[in-house]
């Protein structure tokens, strides 16, 4: 069994070997980060079946409207919000301002510690898990996931009109 497991780690260097070339991608890292995912999926579902919880019947597309915009906002305030980055400092050091209200950092550490800093300094990559997490959130607490969302979303357009009136400034000037 040792020696199985031997040659499986020793497979799995090379071919993040391979896969890195000369850049320090943490493979390990990812695969671990992946696996949580995996396994908080498993237990919402298992919870979720032995509990007698159903996915809802069907998904409108106001649903879908609501949990993109909810799934942005969230995503970009726990991404970039100077206000979150405590959250983040653990795997990050502050690089600088980013666009209005927000800040641009960069990951430090290796291994887990680097694919935690990606994930949350990446709007695109936490999507992922806050959509994953709204979606169960409709399963186990419907009317607070869309309260939630809800909010999120109108905050999504109170920003894009923040952004708007702040170029209409400019273009008056």
């Amino acid at each position: 069994m040792g020696a199985t497991r031997d040659r499986v780690a020793e497979e799995a260097r090379q071919q993040a070997d391979a896969y890195s070339g000369d850049e320090d991608r943490p493979l390990a890292g990812y695969a671990r980060v992946m696996g949580v995912f995996g396994a908080l999926v498993a237990t919402a579902a298992g919870v979720a079946r032995a509990t007698g919880r159903r996915a809802p019947a069907d998904v409108r597309p106001w649903d879908v409207v609501l949990l993109a915009a909810g799934t942005h906002k969230l995503s970009r305030t726990i991404t970039k919000d100077a206000v979150t980055a405590p959250l983040r400092a653990p795997f990050t050091r502050y690089a600088g301002r980013g666009g209005p209200a927000e800040v641009m950092e960069e990951v430090r550490g290796g291994g887990v510690r680097h694919s935690v800093g990606e994930l949350l300094t990446c709007p695109f990559c936490l999507d992922v898990w806050i959509a994953t997490g709204f979606s169960a959130g409709t399963v186990f607490a419907p009317r607070a996931t869309r309260l939630v969302t809800a909010t999120l979303t109108a905050l999504t357009g109170a920003d894009f009109l923040q952004l708007a009136y702040a170029r209409a400034q400019q273009a008056a000037s």
